[in-house]
């Protein structure tokens, strides 16, 4: 595979950037064949409008280091303000009443919102999290990718594969779904999402505003989301998060993220999300870039109880 890339660009970042922590929520697990570091490199395999794509990224100064191979090699270098957050404004966030967050937030003032504008990318593993552990949704995503994707252009290493495109997700038997440990409810919102692929990925045209205040479009392109059976909120706020920095998006219905927003903001060890949802209204517009300041403080519950067991659904 070719080593030398299509095109690259030295992008100046308007302020302090963290690009690892930026990126680090496009990775699904440590083993995704889509999005990974190597050492200090954000790789990532990508269908573009203008065809597949591989995207590196490095940190080189105060500067990043675009290199970009294949087909969508310059639709890839277009989107990466937008990927590292360049229009991700935290600044009419407040949150100087709440110690822990003031102290995050001043620590860590690169973080910023990635935006992919890829929404099916997002969308298939968010559906493939929904009610399991993670260890089982990245495995069900890797095998899925390594069965029906393909090897991404570029270098051999980092062994990137892109995304099954719709058609062949479509195409995925009901066997095959079970081998990779999917239950029905899960791939038949794959096979939903893929059915309407083109008509979700206006939602990036949406959520940008055109013709609508920005809040207005992202509103837009939630419920455009929320129209295709199976995916429920806490889907669409993953998809939202990762596809069109939502800055508003949360996960209602996660395992844990009640329990960690509950804890780090009044010390409950146990929290609702309708408890949850209050505690965060005074950030309404915002309350995404809140919760990644609450996941960046590391501060988690006590546990209690049994843990969460994983169901190998291939061995049923």
């Amino acid at each position: 595979m070719n080593s030398t890339p299509v095109a690259e660009l030295r992008w100046q970042p308007p302020a302090p950037l963290d690009l690892a922590r930026t990126l680090r929520p496009l990775r699904h697990g440590a083993g995704d064949p889509v999005a990974r570091f190597v050492d200090a490199t954000f790789w990532w395999a990508c269908r573009t409008p203008d065809g597949p794509g591989t995207l590196a990224l490095t940190p080189d100064g105060g500067q990043v280091l675009a290199r970009a191979w294949g087909d969508g090699a310059h639709w890839l270098l277009a989107a990466v303000p937008g990927l590292l957050g360049a229009g991700d404004d935290w600044s009419e966030l407040d949150v100087s009443g709440h110690p822990v967050l003031r102290q995050v937030h001043r620590e860590r003032p690169g973080v910023r919102l990635a935006r992919t504008g890829r929404v099916l990318d997002s969308l298939v593993p968010a559906c493939l999290e929904q009610r399991v552990t993670g260890q089982e949704a990245f495995r069900a995503w890797r095998l899925l990718t390594w069965a029906y994707g393909e090897p991404a252009p570029g270098p051999a290493e980092p062994r990137l594969w892109l995304p099954a495109e719709p058609a062949r997700l479509l195409a995925v038997p009901s066997w095959d779904w079970h081998r990779f440990g999917v239950d029905s409810k899960r791939y038949q919102a794959v096979r939903a999402a893929a059915t309407v692929a083109n008509r979700l990925e206006e939602c990036v045209g949406l959520a940008a505003g055109q013709g609508l205040t920005p809040s207005e479009g992202m509103a837009a392109a939630r419920r455009r989301l929320a129209v295709v059976p199976g995916v429920g909120p806490w889907t669409v706020a993953e998809t939202s998060l990762r596809a069109l920095g939502d800055p508003d998006a949360v996960s209602v219905g996660d395992f844990h993220l009640s329990n960690v927003v509950g804890y780090v903001l009044t010390g409950a060890a146990r929290t609702d999300d309708a408890t949850m949802l209050e505690l965060l209204e005074p950030w309404a517009g915002q309350r995404a870039r809140v919760i990644r300041l609450i996941e960046l403080s590391g501060l988690m519950p006590p546990k209690y109880g049994p843990r969460f067991s994983p169901k190998d659904m291939s061995r049923i």
